[in-house]
């Protein structure tokens, strides 16, 4: 799932490309991905109710001839301010990623023309979403198992919308300092692991960079939180900053669906600390990395340099003879 670094790797080029841009129309061949709450007598409680015809209909109707105005993050939601006061909301969700390009529908399904390198990667082929723009170009959403979503709101509503309203604060926002992070941690639960995967939490972490998070501060997966030492959040909330910031300014990663809107990989996919490298050396000890599952999650890490202190309930582990 595209998580904090890729969605603002997405962010960013739409306000390079695609700011003041108009959309002239919109093709779909997955409706029930898109959600219309803009037009009148439409409630943010309808969320997923209507699925049919008509509300696309309402959707390519009410996104017409309409400009963009700038776009923005909040957490892993990708908002697109539009004129007329409106915006629209995009979750990428698992495999979803946006490609700005040109595709031709044939026999009702969309054919990549270009940008070539997008066109000879398997990974942008799934388009279920088609914006036209009116300088020729189209905006994509590719999507392999079509759990991404579209919603149109008014602007003034957006942040009403359960995918906004019941976020915690962004791991990358100012305002979140150490002394609040790390009165959330401390309230937060059973593992650290799952404690960072929760967006009411802390908004834009998922697997990928909780794993590096982690292994930079030599925490375990499956610490209490709340038995997490001072000096233990303080080395977790600085690693998340750097951490994110680095995957930030190489685009992303890309070990499976993600690519950024030239449908190109993010280069953190390079530097990974431990997520995904499951029996490889330890980049510190050179103990073979290895691999739980937490929560149904996957968790990476170093069992010797992130070995816990104490054992998980709090209690001091017991010397072996």
């Amino acid at each position: 799932m595209p998580e904090l670094p890729e969605v603002q790797t997405v962010v960013d080029d739409l306000n390079r490309r695609v700011k003041g841009r108009k959309i002239l129309r919109v093709w779909s061949d997955t409706p029930k991905q898109i959600r219309d709450y803009s037009a009148p007598g439409r409630r943010l409680t309808d969320l997923h109710r209507d699925e049919s015809s008509k509300n696309f209909r309402n959707f390519q109707k009410d996104i017409k001839n309409k400009k963009i105005l700038r776009a923005k993050r909040i957490g892993k939601n990708i908002l697109i301010d539009l004129s007329g006061g409106k915006t629209l909301l995009i979750h990428q969700k698992m495999t979803g990623h946006l490609l700005l390009g040109e595709w031709a529908i044939k026999k009702g399904r969309p054919v990549a023309i270009k940008p070539k390198e997008m066109v000879k990667d398997p990974y942008n082929g799934f388009i279920h979403l088609i914006l036209y723009l009116d300088n020729g170009k189209q905006l994509a959403l590719s999507d392999l198992r079509k759990f991404a979503k579209a919603i149109l709101a008014d602007t003034k509503k957006i942040h009403d919308l359960p995918d906004i309203k019941n976020l915690g604060p962004d791991a990358l926002d100012p305002s979140l300092t150490l002394k609040k992070f790390a009165n959330l941690i401390k309230k937060s639960g059973p593992t650290i692991k799952q404690a960072l995967l929760k967006p009411e939490l802390v908004a834009g972490i998922g697997n990928i960079y909780s794993d590096d998070i982690l292994y930079q501060s030599f925490v375990h997966p499956l610490q209490n939180p709340k038995k997490l030492t001072p000096e233990e959040i303080s080395k977790m909330y600085k690693a998340m900053r750097q951490v994110l910031k680095k995957a930030v300014r190489l685009r992303g990663t890309s070990t499976s669906d993600f690519r950024d809107t030239a449908g190109k990989e993010g280069r953190y996919t390079n530097h990974r600390l431990v997520y995904g490298r499951e029996g490889e050396p330890c980049q510190r000890c050179q103990t073979p990395i290895k691999r739980i599952k937490v929560g149904g999650r996957s968790a990476s890490f170093c069992p010797k340099c992130q070995a816990p202190k104490r054992t998980y309930n709090g209690k001091k582990k017991k010397k072996r003879n």
